[in-house]
């Protein structure tokens, strides 16, 4: 028995080390997957936004005589935001930033043009604006439910891969930290509305 004891206990302790690190692995990429899935939530969400600015921008146009410079920020804006794109096998703090950055130049620009509208009363009543108005507002409800909820789906799977001994293998296994979606710079401050157009 003694002559199998060693055996044994390499036989004991590879099984061990198998199991521990198939069980990081797989945790790892359930948790990378779900960060995926996430992600793929906020990309629809900025998509269905993208689609309503083209027929928020086509209301106005055809209802006001409306400010040239103004639509053409949202409509360089949305087309800006659309370009940036984000790998969501690598979700970098670098991407995030440019992909909020561009954003943020979306909601500039559509804030400029909400505040300015208020010169046009006929616009105002409009039923399409005002239905797509609202639908912006719902969007924009969507798009901070699918960031926060992309955010909570990044914490169990940073907390996965950072933990001792974990982070001994995630390196060699592949497994990399993901970045978090982060207010834009100057969200902080209340933004300025000012409806005098003299």
């Amino acid at each position: 028995m003694k002559k199998w004891l060693p055996l044994i206990i390499i036989a004991v302790v590879a099984i061990g080390i198998y199991s521990w690190v198939k069980g990081v692995n797989n945790t790892a990429v359930t948790l990378n997957e779900n960060i995926k899935e996430s992600w793929g939530n906020v990309e629809t969400a900025y998509e269905r936004r993208n689609s309503l600015i083209g027929n928020l921008v086509n209301t106005v146009k055809g209802a006001a005589d409306f400010e040239k410079s103004t639509l053409e920020a949202v409509i360089n804006a949305r087309s800006k935001a659309t370009q940036t794109t984000i790998d969501p096998t690598n979700i970098t703090p670098e991407q995030l930033a440019a992909f909020s950055q561009a954003q943020s130049g979306v909601n500039s620009a559509l804030s400029r043009l909400l505040v300015t509208v208020e010169k046009y009363p006929d616009l105002k009543a409009n039923q399409n604006f005002i239905k797509l108005q609202d639908e912006l507002v719902s969007t924009e409800n969507q798009i901070l439910t699918a960031r926060t909820r992309f955010n909570e789906a990044v914490k169990p799977y940073n907390n996965h891969i950072k933990v001792f001994p974990n982070n001994l293998l995630a390196g060699i296994l592949g497994f990399s930290e993901k970045g978090y979606f982060k207010a834009s710079e100057g969200a902080e401050n209340a933004p300025e509305v000012n409806f005098d157009f003299k």
